[in-house]
């Protein structure tokens, strides 16, 4: 099992990549899967992101209590830039 902050890492991270490609649809399974294991092992009822200026806040609703994560936007934000600036090396295959 991956620690709280990790699934939440990996699912903000691929949450950008299928937001802004909804027709992508590993990214939007991937994401769904990271969701998954954020609700059923980690408890979690919701989460709330805040993009600041230089990070992303994020808090997570667990059943009884609350978990504040921060994260380097630039770190968060890696795999969907380097969509952006190549897309050819990132087709959607369907």
């Amino acid at each position: 099992m991956k620690s709280l902050q990790d699934v939440v890492y990996n699912w903000l991270t691929i949450k950008l990549v299928a937001d802004s490609r909804p027709e992508d649809q590993a990214a939007v399974d991937t994401q769904q899967l990271f969701w998954e294991m954020l609700k059923n092992e980690h408890h979690v009822k919701d989460v709330i992101v805040d993009k600041q200026e230089d990070m992303y806040a994020v808090t997570c609703i667990l059943e009884e209590k609350e978990r504040f994560f921060r994260f380097p936007l630039e770190l968060i934000e890696c795999i969907h830039d380097q969509i952006q600036h190549e897309p050819e090396k990132y087709q959607i295959y369907e």
